[in-house]
């Protein structure tokens, strides 16, 4: 039995304030970042492969496409970068994939948090794998002999459209996390439908050597003009068209994918 004084402190304890939007998606943001502590091994898939192609594409096609390694490397890093952010993008959807799975999803349904926190923790952790991933493949270059014109100042311009870039394709692979059932298909799919974007760019050779028809389709990818803004960026030249083209297709995704996102969310 409680007696009347117990009532009375009970009643007169306030209830917790509700928490805010920012704070449900920063405890989700920490549920990411939990996640490259204990499965540090996840970092080895993002960074090998963009290391693997700096390497290879440097030394070994570097001679014959700009007359020498370091040439091509100061054409080619900025576009390794937009590379690796593109393909990083992937494991959102993958990630969300796994947890739809496992049923944790359901449960954070079912909590008195905003509606897209547990997205905003997926792209907290995308940020984190575009950050890490971007900056040991800048510290590759720079020991190779890349040398940012713009300085300082370029470079962290150049990875705040990195950032950008990323969470606006990141929404394609959440999309895609929420109709697939399996990471796996998810990751074939992604890449089925990265590879001709990425490929048939400017990351790896000009376009003016293409034919005309292949030229005119790269010269309006998404790709190459994130890649042409991102060596501007870098190299010190960049001009304002240059940076708006870049970011059409990641404020276009974000405006769209999003509400998509919490539609398909919902009617799960």
């Amino acid at each position: 039995m409680i007696d009347a004084t117990s009532l009375q402190r009970l009643q007169r304890v306030a209830r917790p304030r509700t928490p805010s939007a920012l704070s449900n998606a920063l405890v989700f943001g920490w549920r990411a970042v939990l996640k490259f502590k204990h499965v540090p091994e996840q970092l080895f898939d993002l960074v090998m492969t963009p290391i693997m192609f700096t390497l290879l594409f440097t030394f070994v096609f570097g001679g014959a496409l700009a007359g020498s390694p370091g040439e091509y490397l100061q054409f080619f890093l900025p576009g390794i970068l937009v590379q690796t952010v593109v393909f990083n993008a992937v494991y959102s959807g993958m990630g969300l994939s796994t947890d739809l799975g496992k049923g944790l999803f359901d449960r954070f349904r079912s909590l008195p948090i905003w509606s897209l926190s547990p997205f905003a923790g997926l792209m907290v952790g995308d940020i984190l794998r575009h950050l890490i991933a971007a900056s040991i493949i800048l510290a590759i270059g720079l020991i190779l002999g890349y040398r940012p014109e713009a300085g300082i100042l370029g470079v962290l311009a150049a990875f705040a459209m990195l950032i950008a870039i990323g969470f606006g394709m990141g929404w394609v692979f959440i999309v895609l996390g929420l109709l697939i059932r399996t990471p796996t298909t998810v990751m074939t799919l992604g890449f089925t439908f990265l590879f001709p974007l990425v490929f048939a760019s400017n990351i790896m050779v000009d376009p003016g050597t293409m034919p005309d028809w292949l030229r005119a389709f790269v010269e309006v990818n998404p790709v190459s003009l994130m890649t042409t803004a991102l060596r501007g960026l870098m190299g010190g030249g960049a001009t304002l068209s240059q940076v708006v083209l870049a970011l059409i297709a990641p404020v276009a995704l974000t405006a769209i994918l999003a509400p998509t996102t919490l539609w398909l969310y919902l009617r799960r």
